[in-house]
């Protein structure tokens, strides 16, 4: 790494505590001046960092700067060698990691951007991704199993997702089926998960994973104003990338099927709801009854029960504002 890249990750390190110039320089084996010198390029980056004499330097506990060290220096030690690449724009996270998936990246690879230009959804749905106040991220997977066998891995991204909403912001939010997670009433994150395969073995190479999170996003396009909401506070974006990615390698690796179903059946709204799908080109109505052990929707229509295995539903009267902790 650069100088100016160790003194951010020492000053990482100890956020919100002073770090004196000399420490610094001796822990990196050049002169004062040398930290100086990276301590004003990581200022005009926008890290905010307070210098004061007979002080040190100290990383203000509001900085906000999302950067491949950082990501890295919250992930676990198992995960601290994967490849992290950090974009400041990017068209798309999902699309950067199918190229570098295509060039030979290994499963574990995080992609993460300040900000997209093409963020893209289900169904060719766009999603609203302005730089610096959102999380963009998406990881590239190697499952090596039939891609019939891949289904659990939009519900594994929703659980470690939401989790890490939680352990990082103390916000409590909630998932829609079958991608989509909610916060006080509002959609305040997406998942996009694409496969690449192999079309004469049927098997899975490589699942992208991607996620958006509206974090600090207060004005959105007037067609999804009245349904996006953002988590309102502030979060270290480098830490929740870092959590999320995490527990979703996790639960790639457990194979621990019962417990994530668990996990995202208690974090379900839709259930007990009145829901419109559709179905062709048909809009059909019914009750959402319950999620099964495949992870499908299973609904009450006037047809009787049936199910849904992927497609969009859309909740009658939508979701009210509950409180939350």
């Amino acid at each position: 790494m650069s100088i100016k890249n160790d003194v951010a990750a020492l000053l990482e390190q100890r956020r919100g505590a002073a770090v004196s110039g000399q420490e610094l320089a001796d822990r990196l084996g050049v002169s004062r001046a040398a930290v100086w010198k990276a301590v004003k390029q990581l200022q005009e980056e926008g890290y905010r960092i307070s210098a004061g004499t007979n002080r040190g330097y100290i990383l203000e506990n509001e900085t906000d700067v999302l950067t491949a060290e950082g990501i890295r220096l919250y992930l676990p030690e198992r995960y601290r060698e994967n490849p992290v690449e950090v974009f400041r724009t990017v068209s798309s996270t999902n699309t950067e990691a199918k190229s570098a998936a295509l060039r030979g990246m290994p499963d574990g690879t995080i992609i993460a951007a300040d900000g997209q230009t093409a963020g893209r959804g289900r169904f060719g749905k766009s999603f609203y991704s302005p730089e610096g106040t959102g999380l963009y991220m998406s990881v590239i997977l190697k499952p090596h199993k039939p891609l019939s066998d891949c289904t659990d891995i939009t519900m594994a991204a929703a659980v470690a997702l939401i989790e890490s909403v939680e352990k990082v912001c103390g916000i409590r939010a909630e998932i829609k089926w079958v991608n989509d997670i909610f916060y006080n009433g509002r959609k305040i994150s997406g998942i996009l998960t694409e496969a690449i395969s192999d079309f004469e073995s049927g098997m899975a190479e490589t699942v992208i994973v991607g996620m958006g999170i509206n974090i600090r996003t207060e004005s959105f396009p007037e067609e999804i104003a009245g349904l996006a909401g953002s988590l309102g506070v502030f979060a270290e974006r480098n830490r929740l990338c870092a959590e999320i990615a995490s527990r979703l390698l996790d639960y790639a690796e457990s194979g621990g099927r019962a417990e994530l179903l668990n996990k995202y059946r208690e974090r379900s709204i839709v259930p007990g709801r009145d829901i419109t799908f559709l179905q062709g080109e048909i809009t059909r109505s019914g009750r959402a009854l319950e999620i099964d052990d495949n992870g499908c929707l299973v609904i009450e229509t006037e047809n009787g029960r049936e199910t849904l295995r992927s497609g969009e539903i859309s909740v009658v009267g939508g979701f009210k504002a509950t409180p939350h902790n």
